[in-house]
């Protein structure tokens, strides 16, 4: 392939190449995705997550200084298509963890001083647990910074946590409303840090909660970032408005269990809507690619929404398609059909600012 042509979506079909990622899209399709219904009913356990973390996915993009894989981003991608295609919600447990490797690696790069926890992160030795969308809510409900001495106290409730009694630390972003300072740091799981639980329709083996942080003492030394909300606002709404790896890699499953159904026009409707699919995903990485070379988070950012928004609808149509295949059996609990119709209501609401609930709804009333 000419590396010079390659589009990113053909930089990701070409990852399947490195050992690294075969070997974990061995583990999905031998282990994870046989698995993937007694998940979603009995919850994602420490042998997954040990499993995860002796493939080296736990720290895949750190560098090899850590111990890690040092993959970039076009195999990363590979990677999160694979795990959401084969266990969504073993995907979602490592998803909360996996980005803020990719981010500590990041900021190690560029020579930033870590907090000391970072190392432990970055050797794979924690699974972390992701508390940062809540700021978006800001002001109307938030977790709330307070400076103390050389610290900070974090106090408040967070909407939820993947992976709860798997992880030991939590990446939490709060804010000190006075100065609008959204403040991102490590806390650890510890007795002023409770759950209360969550019954889910979706994503229900995920062991997500609702989390009580009751006035957490956060040492100045646990801190990652520090940042005005303006900016937090901005990086967030470049996360928020893309369609990711997660929506074409549950696609792609869906689409090769309608391609293998006995109903001819179950195979029909994946022969239309595979190259409709691969279409989305090839814009919505070109797009994401280029706000990152343009280091504009705003970059083409209505296209982007856009298409995530016509992402959402097409996994809601061919999730249909499935559960319209397989009639009754199609919503029992132990069919895949409504396990994947169930997943693609989840990432309807998963990184949904403000600008892409608008976006969603404005296309549903027309």
């Amino acid at each position: 392939m000419d590396t010079a042509r390659t589009t990113p979506a053909e930089a990701v079909d070409a990852a399947d190449g490195e050992p690294f990622i075969a070997r974990a899209r061995a583990h999905a399709d031998s282990v994870l995705r046989p698995a993937a219904l007694a998940t979603d009913r009995d919850g994602v356990t420490a042998t997954h997550v040990s499993r995860l973390a002796e493939l080296g996915l736990l720290n895949h993009t750190a560098p090899a200084e850590f111990g890690g894989a040092a993959i970039g981003r076009a195999g990363d991608r590979r990677i999160h298509e694979i795990l959401a295609g084969s266990c969504f919600n073993t995907w979602l447990v490592w998803a909360q963890h996996a980005p803020m490797v990719g981010r500590i690696a990041s900021d190690h790069h560029r020579g930033a001083e870590l907090p000391g926890l970072s190392r432990d992160v970055l050797a794979g030795r924690v699974l972390l647990g992701a508390a940062i969308s809540d700021v978006r809510r800001f002001p109307e409900a938030f977790i709330a910074a307070t400076r103390t001495g050389d610290g900070w106290t974090f106090s408040g409730t967070i909407s939820w946590v993947s992976g709860w009694g798997l992880n030991t630390i939590l990446v939490v972003a709060a804010v000190e409303a006075s100065t609008q300072t959204v403040v991102t740091a490590f806390v650890p799981i510890g007795a002023r840090v409770r759950a209360v639980h969550l019954e889910l329709g979706a994503v229900g083996g995920s062991r997500t909660e609702r989390v009580i942080l009751d006035d957490v003492e956060v040492p100045e030394s646990d801190v990652i970032g520090v940042q005005s909300l303006t900016d937090w606002r901005r990086e967030d709404l470049g996360t928020a408005g893309d369609a990711r790896p997660q929506y074409f890699g549950l696609a792609a499953t869906v689409i090769e269990e309608l391609d293998e159904d006995r109903h001819p026009d179950a195979r029909r409707v994946a022969r239309v809507w595979r190259p409709r699919v691969d279409a989305l995903r090839a814009d919505a990485y070109g797009l994401a690619d280029e706000a990152k070379a343009a280091a504009d988070e705003r970059h083409r950012i209505t296209e982007r929404v856009a298409t995530k928004v016509a992402t959402g609808e097409a996994l809601g149509t061919i999730t249909r398609a499935l559960v319209v295949a397989r009639s009754g059996r199609g919503i029992s609990r132990d069919d895949t059909a409504q396990l994947h119709a169930r997943s693609a209501l989840f990432l309807l609401v998963q990184g949904q600012s403000a600008d892409v609930r608008d976006a969603q709804l404005a296309r549903l009333a027309r």
